[in-house]
């Protein structure tokens, strides 16, 4: 729980950056590392949770809440498949970054538009292309520098596992 926590972290930290532009978004980069780890459940979880949490912190909770989140739970699923026989490269996560964005952004972008707010497809496909083209760039320079990191400094390091800070802490207490 606490790895999940500083994930959220980040995911929330990078998401409230002023000036950030608005297609660099943290979330495909930090999926991946929970994923590989934690199996197709953990990955769902993390990523589903990642935009619930979020948009019920900031007070934005609506529809699109629902619609993101599931779209991100099966694209941190599917992570755990492309991640199950592979090394947690940058390679690979920038691969991924680039397969899973654009199952997102097809599925976000080209069909939640026409299905729900009767916007015309051809409208939503010549908004969604530049639009995937700036989500792509962000996503691979994330995949490239902060999944491998997320990977290394949080999901793999042992100081963070929740049983180990909890007897750390009930050291701390007997001690006392």
């Amino acid at each position: 729980m606490v790895k999940y926590l500083l994930g959220w972290l980040v995911v929330f930290a990078i998401r409230l950056m002023p000036f950030r532009p608005a297609n660099v978004e943290p979330l495909m980069a930090t999926l991946m590392p929970y994923s590989k780890k934690y199996g197709w459940i953990g990955g769902f979880v993390f990523a589903f949770f990642g935009i619930v949490l979020f948009d019920v912190a900031t007070g934005n909770v609506g529809l699109w809440t629902w619609i993101t989140g599931g779209v991100y739970g099966l694209i941190g699923t599917g992570a755990y498949f492309y991640f199950r026989n592979r090394p947690a490269t940058a390679k690979n996560f920038v691969i991924f970054s680039v397969l899973g964005t654009l199952v997102f952004d097809a599925i976000t972008g080209l069909g939640i538009g026409p299905i729900f707010y009767g916007q015309p497809f051809m409208q939503a496909l010549t908004g969604q292309i530049p639009f995937t083209l700036r989500h792509l760039l962000g996503n691979v320079v994330l995949a490239l520098f902060v999944a491998p990191a997320i990977y290394r400094w949080v999901v793999e390091n042992p100081i963070f596992a929740t049983r180990l800070l909890w007897n750390r802490l009930a050291h701390h207490a007997t001690i006392r």
